[in-house]
């Protein structure tokens, strides 16, 4: 059973839990919400076509066994600036004291590769020891960009080895981030 738990503001707002947390993250308009919704089976995580809809940090009970929380998106959406900034450090302050968190799934969007935003979280979570594992989105798509950045696990210390590739709309990988999450 999945209970939404809240849409927290801060992370000072966030309730303490026992749970394991497992959090996702990327770029705005990655598909982050479509994937939470297709991996736990439920149309749970609210989805929207405009970028930078996901606002706040959305904590959801699986089970009773743990959390998933959906952060808010970085990188494109249209906001203000000081706005942008208030996200970052929310998303920095989260990762860095939120005890419960196992791991970080960024997400990158396979049509575009990785940008400057989401190799500099790559390294932020490398410098603070905070495992992470990469999920491509939206597999089903054309690529459109061709000079994609190469992503080696060998060059992130704290990225899980295993890159996952994903399309909530065809439902390609949901398994694997499954079995990442430790769900049947």
């Amino acid at each position: 059973m999945i209970k939404f738990v809240g849409s927290f503001e801060t992370v000072a707002a966030l309730p303490r839990t026992t749970f394991p947390e497992y959090a996702f993250v990327g770029r705005s308009n990655v598909g982050k919400s479509s994937l939470i919704n297709a991996v736990l089976g439920e149309k749970v995580a609210r989805t929207s076509n405009t970028p930078g809809r996901t606002q706040a940090l959305n904590l959801f009970n699986v089970d009773d066994r743990m959390m998933i929380v959906d952060l808010p998106g970085y990188g494109y959406a249209r906001v203000a600036r000081t706005d942008a900034l208030r996200w970052l450090q929310r998303l920095e302050e989260y990762l860095l004291t939120r005890r419960a968190l196992r791991r970080l799934f960024i997400l990158i969007d396979s049509r575009i590769g990785a940008r400057d935003s989401d190799l500099d979280l790559m390294d932020f979570c490398d410098a603070h020891a905070i495992p992470y594992q990469i999920i491509y989105t939206k597999r089903d798509k054309r690529v459109r960009e061709t000079d994609q950045v190469e992503i080696r696990h060998t060059d992130h210390g704290a990225m899980v080895p295993e890159i996952l590739n994903t399309s909530a709309e065809k439902k390609i990988g949901l398994e694997t981030v499954r079995a990442a999450l430790g769900l049947k």
